[in-house]
């Protein structure tokens, strides 16, 4: 299966075969080699409604701990919800079997994470969250129409192109942090300057083109009869990526206001 940008997607099994068909190896997280047509119960082939389904519930779960932390006024939970999150993602990504558990407790987090940001943010610009969450719904609606009309392909050298600007992009963000211990502003890609919105601009572009990959990954997993419950990790790869589009939307949209 191709590669995707978003690191959760890692998890999912090896697809193999021939002739244009595609079948996830067997012998990957515990389950033992067995002829295709042996498919025990607990294997159901995932499923769009899979994928959908588990995707809500992450994105209504942390709906739900976004709008208690902004409504009780705990805004100072954001910085360690948000540090325990990333924790979080660190052990979903690389953990050898699935937890949805894990899986919604991280989605819980980014709730209180983004509560408690988007309370900040709209103490000081009124109006401008509910800006950035109609800005990241279009984003991402905008993608979806265009991977299923077929406008841009996923091709091996967009893959390429796309987890390279991805690269790129935390590298910028953690030279620009460490940066800014030395230097007030650091090299001045937070600071809300032109450079500044040229550069979160960049990050909405490859969010945005990130989609793609994740989306394609989902649709050769399911075509693959991948089993059903790594549909929570499509869920939990595409609520990442969300996180961050809308992250950077309300970013971008402070400096136009200041």
């Amino acid at each position: 299966m191709r590669s995707s940008s978003n690191p959760a997607f890692r998890n999912l099994p090896t697809m193999t075969g021939g002739g244009g068909y595609a079948t996830f190896d067997q012998s990957q997280r515990g389950y033992p080699s067995a002829p295709a047509t042996q498919a025990p119960v607990d294997r159901r082939p995932m499923t769009i409604d899979d994928v959908v389904t588990k995707t809500a519930i992450m994105l209504g779960l942390l709906a739900v701990t976004g709008a208690l932390t902004w409504i009780s006024g705990l805004w100072e939970l954001a910085l360690p919800a948000a540090l325990i999150g990333f924790v979080l993602a660190l052990v979903i990504t690389f953990k050898k079997s699935i937890s949805p558990p894990l899986v919604l407790a991280y989605a819980a987090l980014e709730g209180v994470f983004l509560g408690g940001i988007s309370g900040l943010f709209n103490a000081r610009f009124p109006g401008i969250v509910i800006q950035a969450v109609v800005g990241t719904v279009a984003v991402f609606a905008g993608m979806l129409v265009v991977y299923k009309t077929g406008a841009i392909r996923v091709t091996p050298k967009l893959t390429k192109w796309i987890i390279g600007s991805l690269i790129g992009v935390v590298a910028l963000m953690l030279v620009n942090l460490i940066a800014s211990f030395f230097i007030p502003g650091g090299l001045g890609l937070r600071d809300g300057g032109a450079l500044a919105i040229i550069f979160s601009l960049i990050c909405i572009g490859v969010a945005a083109f990130s989609f793609l990959l994740d989306f394609d990954a989902a649709d050769q997993a399911i075509r693959a009869g991948t089993p059903a419950k790594f549909a929570w990790y499509i869920a939990f790869g595409l609520t990442v990526t969300l996180v961050w589009l809308y992250l950077e939307i309300l970013r971008l949209l402070s400096y136009f206001r200041e």
